[in-house]
């Protein structure tokens, strides 16, 4: 697997944890990483300046970071897709057991 991208990851990071960011928080991430706006093009849409936009992305990015190092919900998704995909090349159902202790880890 390739390794993700700056913005790959973010989205990813905000698809888990977006709805902990405040709704303005959103808003400007949705534009930045999802519209592909520019940092002036949604300060002009909020009235608020470039820095006043490019603070608040960097905000987004931190506490999505914080989320994650914290409650390691995407390295427990990856853990259990690597496990899915091991199941479907072996066929051992007997790693079906290993389900139950991912939560553990």
């Amino acid at each position: 697997m390739e390794p993700l991208d700056r913005k790959d990851i973010f989205n990813r990071l905000f698809a888990f944890y977006g709805v902990l960011l405040t709704e303005r928080q959103q808003q400007f991430f949705k534009h930045y990483y999802h519209d592909d706006y520019s940092l002036s093009e949604i300060a002009q849409i909020y009235n608020v300046s470039r820095n006043a936009v490019h603070d608040q992305i960097r905000t987004c990015e931190a506490h999505l970071e914080d989320y994650e190092r914290k409650l390691s919900l995407i390295a427990q998704s990856d853990r259990r897709d690597a496990l899915i995909e091991k199941i479907r090349e072996t066929k051992d159902l007997s790693l079906l057991d290993a389900f139950g202790k991912l939560d553990d880890q």
